[in-house]
C-alpha cells in the first residue's frame, strides 16, 4: 500500500469540475468526476443539504436532481483523504458555481475559494503514516501564524498562486 494516495492531490476545494451522475439516493446523487473515473474516488452531491431550504416540497427537491447519466458542472466543496477511498463532496448550487464561499479553519470567517478569492488550501500529512487532512485558510491567517523570524515562508504564504 502506498503511504499517500497521490492522484486526488490534483483536486482541491473551490475547483470547478465536470461530473457524471451515476445514481440517485434519498439524500442526493453519486457521481464520478470526469477524468478521475479510475482514481478510486467516491464523489457525491448532497441535494438535501444544498437545496432543502430553498424548496417547498419533496417533489420540488426531487425535480432538482440531475438525471442519471447526465454530465454536469460542479465545484469541489470538500475532500476527505483521511482514509481510503478518497471522498469528494461536490456542490451544484448556482452561487457556488460562480464563487464558493467557505469558512477559514483558523478564524472561522468567510472566505472565497477560486478565482479572485483569498483562500489557501493546505494538505497536512504526517511523516510517519498514511492519510492527510485539508485545511482552508485566509492568506493572512496562515501568514500570521508562521513565526516572524521565518520571513521566507511568511512571504510565500502571501505570494503563492498570485500572478507576478
Amino acid at each position: 500500500m502506498e503511504r499517500f494516495e497521490t492522484e486526488s492531490l490534483a483536486l482541491m476545494p473551490g475547483q470547478k469540475v465536470q461530473a457524471r451522475v451515476l445514481s440517485h439516493h434519498p439524500w442526493g446523487v453519486l457521481v464520478e468526476i470526469v477524468g478521475y473515473e479510475n482514481a478510486g474516488l467516491s464523489a457525491s452531491i448532497d441535494m438535501i443539504q444544498q437545496f432543502s431550504w430553498t424548496t417547498s416540497s419533496h417533489d420540488e427537491l426531487l425535480a432538482l436532481f440531475p438525471p442519471v447519466g447526465s454530465q454536469i458542472d460542479a465545484v469541489i466543496e470538500q475532500i476527505s483523504r483521511w482514509h481510503p477511498p478518497v471522498s469528494v463532496r461536490l456542490t451544484i448550487r448556482p452561487a457556488d458555481l460562480e464563487s464558493l464561499v467557505w469558512r477559514c479553519d483558523f478564524c472561522g470567517e468567510p472566505l472565497t475559494l477560486g478565482p479572485g478569492g483569498d483562500a489557501l488550501v493546505l494538505d497536512s500529512r504526517s511523516n510517519d503514516g498514511p492519510g492527510s487532512h485539508t485545511i482552508i485558510s485566509h492568506r493572512h491567517c496562515l501568514a500570521d501564524r508562521i513565526h516572524p523570524e521565518n520571513r521566507g515562508e511568511r512571504a510565500r504564504a502571501w505570494k503563492i498562486g498570485k500572478m507576478r
